[in-house]
């Protein structure tokens, strides 16, 4: 029926927004799927363990692979058969992610050829709607707190490296503003839910989404 994905960088809310809006929709009755990446299928959870594990030296294409193979198995396993069901299906990260990450942080392949490449390993899925939560570079540090994640590798590459996946995310939304919604993430939890809830609401009625929703101040 509907994908819709939420990105950002490790500690924008991104995840929290996800969760919020699952369980909007189920108050609604609607029914939905919530996944994550990498995740949400048995060998999908062993690529994330493997992705966490501090001991490996994951180069940066194997990760990109890594990441990818987890995708895969994700939309064959479930992603694909809940849309095909009618559900809702809501993403917490998706090929974005890995465009922004490996692509523009790591370096590690160019914007052209990730692009063929995702619609290999998605079957040519692409989101409905991807909701973009944008923070800055320090305040997302200050928010993770040293918790533990699947961006652990990406941590140690510094804040150059966060500046680098901001900007691709934002040339991203650029390049397709009738997919991505940018989203203020230095508004309070509550105000951003209230934007994605709108969004979402208009796109189930048929209007389209606002394509560009919350974008004010802070509300903090």
């Amino acid at each position: 029926m509907l994908l819709l994905t939420f990105e950002g960088i490790d500690g924008s809310g991104k995840s929290t927004q996800a969760r919020l809006l699952d369980e909007h929709l189920q108050a609604e009755g609607h029914e939905t799927l919530l996944v994550r990446e990498p995740g949400g299928t048995e060998l999908s959870e062993q690529v994330r363990s493997i992705l966490l594990e501090p001991s490996l030296n994951v180069q940066p294409f194997a990760e990109l692979l890594l990441f990818s193979a987890a995708r895969a198995q994700l939309v064959a396993e479930r992603i694909r058969p809940a849309l095909d069901e009618g559900h809702i299906v809501i993403c917490d990260r998706f090929y974005d992610s890995t465009t922004a990450y490996q692509g523009a942080g790591r370096g590690v392949a160019d914007p052209t050829w990730l692009r063929a490449f995702h619609r290999r390993v998605t079957d040519a899925l692409v989101p409905d709607r991807t909701y973009l939560v944008e923070v800055d570079a320090e305040t997302a540090r200050e928010r993770r707190g040293g918790e533990a994640s699947a961006d652990d590798r990406m941590e140690a590459a510094g804040a150059d490296f966060y500046e680098r996946v901001s900007a691709a995310y934002a040339e991203l939304a650029e390049d397709e503003p009738d997919r991505f919604c940018r989203l203020d993430g230095r508004r309070s939890i509550d105000a951003l839910h209230q934007s994605v809830r709108a969004d979402v609401a208009a796109i189930l009625d048929g209007r389209g989404g606002t394509g560009v929703s919350g974008t004010g101040s802070s509300d903090q």
